[in-house]
């Protein structure tokens, strides 16, 4: 082990790399096109999701980072409120949720180099395998080579894939919008409130709502940071402002361009960002910004790669997993998860090569990530409340405000959205056929998931917390 890492105030991250990396879990273009098939009601999604979800996570978040600045993120603030077997259920679901999603992530990002090279290879399903194979494994390498690095590189990919591209998008948006062109969306009252009574919308909010998922990740990675009690909010409070901000501007700026008819949903985001910039005759621009954005993509998938893994790793330290899952490497990375999280992976990618249209299957994954994710939005909520009475004394250096009422007002807002996030993932979209069989695997596959903690932990063996007593608080056994 270097010298640094045996220094306990090794600290490899800073303010500027934590907001990054939560810009990058979060903020991503290929959702603006999507979104802006809805015009000028995207913007009422976007507040309500805001309101909703958005803003009390990213509230939540904050006190409990900065009221336990632990490794372990979500784990060790459910720990202390409601011991260890919770706190483990919760950092399970966060960390199980995201491999059945990366596969779909990665498609994107294959999609973003195809239309470099050849857009063709977009729909060719062997190319798709192996660039998410390729990707995610360069990914893994990249985190285990340590935080810094993998900080270093996620800032690169969602300045010059996020913000870049985004800013360029929405400059392009405001040019259109005041150099009297005709506008594609009505801004009015009426065009703004959209109709909820049909399925499809509801699903949008409650997949709108869940776009915004993930702030609470970054706490992590709490001891790399310096003073985490005051870095943690405002890097927190930062990256909201900046999500927001690009996710609202950026997608108006494309929906007051393109029709609402000429976007498509299975386009991944792509197809509609091509006939954007066509707009302004800068079709050449495609295969460069195309690049950026995958490269935006991959940030968001490198930052959620390490994020849980390293949460669960505290869990496993503490008993909950067995030794061979405990170890890391010289810059204090999860070797054994990372490797073990890479074969889940390998494994669920071969949907695109036994399902040349697995649409409808990846449909079934994001619903149960989104469920999954979900539930442990609702122990995170619970949590904050519960702490405020069973340790009130625990110094927070950013606090919600008006006392207790305000924890409750904030944190029964969240549940609530969460609980609505749940029921509605479970409610088949239009264009799937068979809607018992979907509900049916999405229900096995949810309490599959939400007991498998539980059967670990009837077997669990006293010899899994070999580290317990030797790895100190902060510190991570290499």
């Amino acid at each position: 082990m270097s010298n640094q890492h045996k220094n306990s105030s090794y600290r490899p991250l800073n303010f500027f790399l934590l907001a990054m990396i939560n810009v990058a879990a979060i903020c991503s273009i290929r959702n603006w096109p999507l979104n802006a098939q809805y015009g000028f009601s995207s913007l009422f999604f976007y507040i309500a999701a805001a309101i909703g979800f958005f803003i009390p996570s990213a509230l939540v978040s904050a006190e409990l980072a900065s009221g336990w600045p632990k490794n372990g993120g979500i784990y060790a603030w459910v720990k202390e409120a409601f011991g260890h077997k919770t706190g483990f259920l919760a950092v399970w679901l966060q960390w199980v949720e995201n491999v059945v999603y990366y596969p779909a992530a990665l498609s994107f990002v294959a999609i973003c180099i195809s239309y470099s090279i050849d857009p063709s290879l977009a729909q060719n399903q062997y190319f798709t395998f192996f660039t998410i194979l390729v990707l995610f494994w360069g990914a893994t390498f990249i985190n285990l080579q340590g935080m810094k690095i993998s900080g270093v590189v996620s800032s690169l990919g969602v300045l010059s894939g996020t913000i870049v591209p985004g800013l360029l998008i929405i400059g392009l948006g405001v040019v259109w919008y005041f150099s009297n062109q005709p506008s594609a969306i009505s801004m009015d009252l009426k065009s703004f409130i959209p109709d909820l009574s049909g399925i499809n919308q509801l699903s949008f909010l409650a997949g709108t709502m869940l776009g915004f998922a993930g702030i609470e990740m970054s706490a992590a990675h709490a001891r790399d940071v310096p003073n985490p009690r005051k870095e943690f909010p405002k890097a927190i409070m930062l990256s909201t402002f900046i999500i927001l901000a690009l996710s609202i501007l950026g997608t108006l700026a494309i929906a007051v361009a393109i029709p609402q008819n000429e976007i498509n949903l299975l386009s991944g985001g792509i197809d509609a960002l091509i006939l954007f910039f066509k707009q302004y005759h800068l079709s050449f621009l495609v295969p460069l910004l195309s690049l950026l954005i995958g490269f935006g993509a991959f940030s968001t998938v490198l930052t959620w790669i390490i994020g849980p893994s390293r949460a669960l790793l505290t869990a496993a330290q503490d008993g909950d997993l067995p030794p061979i899952l405990h170890k890391t490497n010289s810059k204090q990375m999860p070797v054994s998860m990372l490797v073990l999280q890479g074969i889940i992976v390998t494994f669920l990618a071969t949907v695109f090569l036994v399902l040349p249209d697995a649409s409808t299957s990846f449909w079934v994954l994001i619903a149960l990530a989104s469920i999954l994710y979900s539930a442990m939005y609702v122990i995170m909520f619970i949590t904050a409340i519960k702490l405020r009475y069973s340790q009130p004394n625990v110094q927070r250096p950013y606090k919600i405000g008006l006392g207790n009422a305000g924890m409750w007002i904030v944190s029964t807002l969240g549940t609530l959205v969460s609980l609505f996030v749940i029921v509605v993932g479970f409610l088949p979209p239009d264009h799937v056929v068979n809607k018992g069989r979907y509900v049916t695997i999405l229900l096995s596959g949810f309490f599959m998931f939400l007991l498998t903690p539980f059967f670990i932990l009837m077997f669990k063996n006293p010899n899994w917390n070999v580290d317990k007593d030797k790895v100190t608080e902060g510190e991570v056994k290499s």
